[in-house]
């Protein structure tokens, strides 16, 4: 009777801790469920999208592999891309100052007047170190404007500074923070730092901009890309080899999964309604997720 006994206990406690992990992973679920929406569809690989100061979607294209000033940058509206500038070669990442747009396009950067005139802003020689590949733009709240450079994507990264009158300034690089393979996604956080996604490591960090001191915030992103911040504080990262869009909510803490069966979630943005955009450069879309929470 006794050995029963204990079979019969063994057995409920099983059971309950199945029915636990169930319940569980029923909450996870629910709670990082993100609806989809289909913005725009047959884009020729979009790769960063900014909601510009009138609020119109903007996202650039980088055309065909390795094809030469194909690159442009259009703007989304009902569903369809009207190309306000053309003529790059990889356009990649974006920002706006004002009605200013800056784009990040491999070796240069970009300005885009609110006229739809664009010209090169800062061009490669201005760089005091060589740019392999420019990846991301971000503008700090001072008007600075951040450029990441991914470089071999396994060394060589760099984050440059631009300044008021175009001067380039390094802020770090792998020599001065070796934990840094591929710098990617660029997000202010406050007037001192940036965010920073290293799109070889899956990780992201806390760049300090006076020293290029770099802090780890978070590990487990794929291939981290795009960064934005709801209006909670709440980090996302877009995973674009994985084609996962991540939250992270606190220093150290694991990574939420938020949406997934993307082909690339490439450079995500935010819009005014709190939704997440996503340009999936290999399936050619731009996607808002609705998070549930």
């Amino acid at each position: 009777m006794f050995d029963q006994h204990q079979v019969l206990l063994k057995t409920l406690c099983a059971s309950l801790a199945v029915a636990s992990a169930l319940l569980a992973l029923g909450r996870c679920s629910t709670a990082t469920a993100a609806e989809k929406v289909l913005l725009a569809e047959g884009l020729n690989n979009p790769e960063s999208a900014v909601v510009g100061e009138d609020g119109r979607i903007y996202v650039t294209i980088t055309g065909k592999p390795d094809s030469k000033d194909d690159g442009q940058v259009v703007v989304i509206e009902d569903g369809k891309a009207t190309v306000i500038a053309e003529g790059m070669n990889d356009p990649r990442g974006i920002d706006h100052r004002g009605k200013e747009l800056f784009v990040a396009d491999k070796l240069k950067v970009w300005r885009i007047d609110e006229n739809a005139q664009a010209s090169v802003y800062v061009d490669t020689d201005a760089f005091p170190v060589k740019p392999r590949f420019l990846n991301d733009v971000e503008v700090g709240p001072d008007g600075d404007v951040y450029i990441s450079d991914s470089g071999s994507f396994t060394g060589n990264g760099v984050i440059f500074r631009i300044g008021p009158k175009k001067e380039v300034t390094v802020v770090c690089d792998t020599k001065t923070a070796p934990a840094i393979k591929g710098p990617n996604g660029l997000l202010a956080d406050g007037k001192d730092h940036l965010l920073l996604a290293d799109v070889s490591t899956g990780k992201l960090f806390r760049v300090e901009i006076a020293t290029g001191k770099v802090e780890e915030i978070a590990a487990g992103l794929g291939g981290g890309d795009g960064v934005a911040r709801d209006t909670k504080g709440r980090i996302y990262v877009g995973d674009v080899r994985g084609g996962k869009v991540f939250r992270v909510d606190a220093v150290g803490s694991a990574p939420v999964l938020v949406a997934d069966g993307f082909k690339s979630a490439a450079d995500i943005a935010l819009d005014a309604q709190g939704r997440i955009l996503v340009p999936d450069s290999r399936a050619g879309t731009l996607t808002a997720l609705v998070p549930s929470e």
